[in-house]
């Protein structure tokens, strides 16, 4: 909803009944593009925006190797993906994934400033709705190293989520937490190389409190936050759903594998 035709959307671009978090959101994205980046410039991979530890995962599993630049051809920044000297590549065939990730990477660029000051003006949280909308698991697990940079940065970090994915990295870290794991393990469990970066990012992680929550169509919460397999609660051991399908499968084809092996005896 921020971006229009590959264009970042100003403040006044929306009616006045649309919500204010959104058009709040929109106007901080394009002043980055229009005053911070400006015409023909690289948008990603850009210099002093992310480590590179950080970047080569969106490089690879979101992006596919090609660069966000804007377009000098429009009177505004319109973003395109550009593949080297071959023709450039509009918003509307983008992959799903991309058009969704690209907002959040230019907030990101907002919150993580490029200077010594770790974070943006005063502000405490961060709320993410939906990281993996479109991506790949591998891409889930580049933009969820950017959730732990934004720890380590000393943010507070609120995601809503339909993934498993995302479960199974926090399941990991409470495990670690509980059990020894090493910054080498939370490097491995991520596919981050050891460097300075990441192995900060490690610490920051192992030291950070992970909270799950379960919100239930009838408008009640569970903290399901030990993510428990075994749990007597069928919210936490199903984790809040989000597995209950795999679980069916899985239940579904030992059966058929358990007659057939019947049969064959």
């Amino acid at each position: 909803m921020s971006l229009r035709d590959g264009m970042t959307r100003p403040f006044t671009d929306y009616r006045a009944g649309d919500p204010f978090v959104l058009r709040d959101f929109s106007e901080k994205l394009h002043g980055i593009v229009q005053n911070e980046i400006g015409f023909d410039e690289e948008v990603f991979p850009r210099p002093q925006r992310l480590a590179a530890v950080l970047r080569k995962p969106l490089e690879e599993h979101i992006f596919g190797n090609f660069g966000l630049r804007t377009d000098a051809s429009r009177s505004q920044g319109r973003l395109v993906l550009k593949s080297g000297e071959e023709s450039s590549l509009p918003y509307l065939v983008w992959s799903a994934g991309q058009r969704e990730f690209v907002p959040l990477l230019l907030g990101l660029y907002w919150l993580l400033p490029a200077s010594k000051v770790p974070k943006r003006d005063s502000l405490e949280a961060v709320v993410i709705e939906e990281p993996e909308m479109g991506l790949h698991p591998n891409g889930i697990g580049a933009v969820i190293n950017l959730v732990m940079e934004l720890r380590l940065r000393g943010y507070r970090v609120l995601i809503s989520t339909h993934s498993p994915h995302v479960l199974d990295v926090i399941w990991a870290m409470r495990f670690f937490q509980g059990n020894g794991g090493e910054r080498r393990d939370v490097l491995r469990l991520l596919g981050l190389p050891p460097r300075a970066k990441t192995l900060g990012l490690a610490g920051a992680a192992l030291e950070s409190e992970f909270r799950t929550y379960h919100f239930k169509r009838d408008g009640t919460v569970d903290d399901i936050s030990d993510l428990d397999p075994g749990s007597d609660d069928a919210a936490e051991e199903g984790w809040g759903g989000l597995t209950e399908f795999s679980g069916h499968v899985g239940e579904t084809v030992a059966d058929v594998a358990n007659r057939a092996a019947i049969r064959a005896s």
